[in-house]
């Protein structure tokens, strides 16, 4: 079974800085992509950022520019660091692994719990 564990929400003024952390377990060989989706009440989840294994990158267009996202493929560990946050940043962070090759399976798709960002002005 594979779980992803996220820490690092929280409540910020707007300019303000966060760091997400997700790490993943469950006997997991290797990932092919981690990243970072948020969803804000009454909207659609929505991509923020991603990272493959061979490190090619993925934002989403309000992203670019102040968040940035890092990898550890030993560790299974994905992190994104959130600067000059706005109030429309804030949402609720889930932390995504796809393709996850573990023992003798590889799992489509996995998500964390979910962790609440929210900036205020």
């Amino acid at each position: 079974q594979v779980q992803l564990v996220e820490s690092g929400g929280g409540l910020v003024q707007a300019g303000g800085s966060l760091r997400l952390s997700c790490a993943a377990s469950g006997n997991i060989f290797s990932i092919n992509v981690m990243g970072w989706y948020r969803q804000a009440p009454g909207k659609t989840r929505e991509l923020v950022a991603s990272m493959t294994s061979g490190g090619s990158t993925n934002y989403t267009d309000s992203a670019k520019g102040r968040f940035t996202i890092f990898r550890d493929n030993a560790k299974n560990t994905v992190s994104l660091q959130m600067n000059s946050l706005k109030p429309e940043d804030s949402a609720v962070y889930y932390c995504n692994a796809e393709r996850i090759h573990s023992g003798n399976f590889v799992y489509a798709r996995a998500w964390g719990q979910g962790t609440q960002v929210t900036v205020f002005s």
